[in-house]
């Protein structure tokens, strides 16, 4: 079993939430709930996976907060 880190945005506008792994192309999906988006991104992911696994492009570091005056 493989672990990936998905980030994960809201749109505030619709209300969808959109997932994506860094360095990963072409693994990214969205849903109406957090549930969805995670069941989305484990098929999006198990498809990728079937050509075999990916050299990632980056890698995810972290979260950074900035504070601006």
């Amino acid at each position: 079993m493989k672990t990936y880190t998905v980030v994960i945005e809201r749109c505030p506008e619709t209300g969808l939430y959109f997932g994506s792994v860094p360095g990963f192309p072409g693994a990214h999906s969205q849903g109406e709930s957090l549930e969805e988006l995670r069941e989305n991104m484990r098929e999006v992911l198990a498809m990728l996976l079937e050509n075999g696994e990916p050299t990632l492009e980056t890698e995810f570091v972290g979260t950074e907060t900035v504070q601006v005056s």
